[in-house]
């Protein structure tokens, strides 16, 4: 008899709370800035990003979604280490993300592209560590629900 697999579900929920604050009536331009509530966690103050007349102090989406990509790709990243016997000292990434956008205002990400720069322990296992990027990456919820490429160019060092 085949073992059944069972995939897990998991629900997340967030509250998004906006109000109109137009500086006049005549105005066609709406305010961006917004909150989302997730429940037991800090509220997050949102705007658009500056070029698309947010308030650029504020967290955008844009911000928001290559935050998601790059937080999630060093958890898995870290995840597949510890099952690999790697001891990772140091982990930072200088992530960027390409957004094109088409004259009738519509766009999208192409791609983003990761930096990640990991220190490790053990020399020997420096080829292994930088391997194991494409097996977080196959890994990440985030980058497994993105339809435009996560690409990585990573440094390990000792």
């Amino acid at each position: 008899m085949a073992k059944e697999i069972m995939a897990f579900k998991h629900l997340f929920k967030a509250v998004l709370n906006w109000t109109s604050k137009k500086e006049d009536s005549s105005s066609k331009i709406y305010n961006k800035t917004h909150q989302i509530q997730i429940e037991g966690k800090p509220i997050l103050d949102i705007s658009a990003a500056k070029a698309f007349k947010g308030d650029p102090s504020l967290y955008n989406p844009e911000d928001l979604l290559l935050s998601s990509l790059v937080s999630c790709h060093m958890m898995s990243y870290l995840y597949v280490c510890s099952q690999n016997g790697i001891e990772v000292l140091e982990y930072s990434d200088n992530a960027e993300a390409t957004l094109e956008v088409n004259p009738d205002g519509s766009g999208r990400f192409t791609q983003v592209r990761l930096y990640p720069k990991v220190k490790i322990s053990n020399s020997d296992q420096i080829g292994l560590a930088l391997e194991l990027h494409q097996k977080a990456n196959k890994l990440c919820f985030i980058a497994n629900s993105c339809n435009f490429p996560v690409l990585h160019d990573a440094s390990c060092e000792v």
